[in-house]
């Protein structure tokens, strides 16, 4: 029988992309998910999931529930670890919670309430139904302006930017301290840069409510004229063009990346962390000029001022998950933003119905 995965939220960008991941290597995906970054689709089931079905010719166990809801992550966990019947979580992947940097220097006490009171819930029920093995979906904001570049695990961390990346800073603590306190405990903590792309199939990719927080969907709504122009926030910084320099990792390659951390949980590791990343940073402008080039579009832009939390550069050393984990990315970046536009060109609207694209 295939071992059972719990992934919270799995039917947004990054959670749907690890369940294709999750199945094809294998492992049986069990989602919950409350829709917050999900399109509802038939059945009151995340359309990235049917889409899935399809894909892959199989089913999806799925379930809606927000974080928040203690009794009903008890009810599903109970439900699923009946022994009698040999159904069992062997691990948790746990993608759930609010995820824009400028949003949560907006709003930084939903911030703190949701992503802060959703994982220690989790956290808790884990502990009572004895399920001891996760993989964390941290981020690379939790190394802050950093001090050094390229930026290894051995990078100081805390002097978070914003409420988000102290919102991954504060639930690495919990679960460090978590492990040490029971030594039973096997998590990797994966600090991710910046997710772009999507599956090659065209079929899911990713479908931002309202306006998008992240550079790569923007820039793609621009391309398809669902947005006048991009607003470049800074161009005054110390890079090769003033603007930002980020480290972009294909989501397939991110998600594959899940997979790996995943086979590591059975060496009984203890608290592991790794970056997910490439190694090679871009700026705003050259990721542009790279999703010009894959759309065959001109992108237009306006220079706007800085964001509040945002940094100059930051962009990953990914050496120890390459040494520890065996996983190295392999998506170069024309291949990301070509994946990103078929799946933009082919979903002009997203996963909504009235998109001329359907499966």
């Amino acid at each position: 029988m295939a071992q059972k995965v719990l992934v919270t939220g799995g039917g947004g960008y990054i959670g749907s992309h690890c369940v294709v991941e999750l199945i094809e290597a294998g492992f049986c995906p069990v989602v919950i998910d409350n829709f917050s970054n999900a399109v509802q689709g038939e059945r009151d089931v995340p359309e990235s999931l049917q889409r899935i079905e399809k894909i892959l010719d199989t089913s999806i166990e799925f379930y809606e529930l927000d974080l928040l809801d203690r009794t009903g992550l008890e009810n599903i966990l109970a439900q699923d670890l009946c022994l009698c019947f040999g159904f069992y979580f062997t691990a948790v992947m746990h993608f759930a919670g609010l995820k824009a940097v400028g949003e949560s220097v907006e709003q930084p006490l939903r911030y703190y309430r949701v992503n802060l009171t959703a994982t220690m819930n989790l956290l808790e029920v884990m502990q009572t139904h004895g399920v001891r093995n996760l993989v964390f979906s941290s981020s690379a904001t939790v190394y802050g302006d950093p001090q050094r570049l390229p930026i290894d695990e051995q990078h100081p961390v805390g002097g978070c930017t914003n409420p988000y990346g102290k919102t991954k800073y504060f639930i690495e603590e919990m679960i460090m301290d978590q492990c040490k306190a029971e030594k039973d405990w096997n998590v990797v903590l994966l600090r991710y840069f910046n997710p772009i792309g999507a599956h090659s199939s065209g079929l899911i990719g990713e479908d931002p409510q309202g306006i998008p927080n992240n550079l790569l969907p923007y820039v793609a709504q621009v391309a398809i004229g669902r947005r006048k122009h991009l607003n470049v926030f800074g161009n005054d910084y110390d890079t090769i063009d003033g603007t930002g320099v980020r480290d972009y990792i294909h989501v397939v390659d991110l998600a594959k990346g899940h997979i790996a951390a995943l086979k590591k949980l059975k060496d009984n590791c203890g608290c592991k962390v790794y970056n997910l990343g490439t190694g090679t940073g871009y700026s705003v402008l050259q990721m542009v000029k790279a999703m010009e080039k894959a759309s065959g579009k001109e992108i237009m832009y306006l220079i706007a001022p800085r964001r509040g939390g945002d940094v100059a550069s930051c962009y990953a050393d990914p050496l120890l998950a390459e040494k520890e984990l065996g996983w190295k990315a392999d998506f170069d970046l024309e291949r990301m933003c070509e994946d990103l536009w078929r799946w933009q060109s082919k979903n002009p609207t997203g996963f909504t119905k009235n998109s001329p694209f359907s499966i």
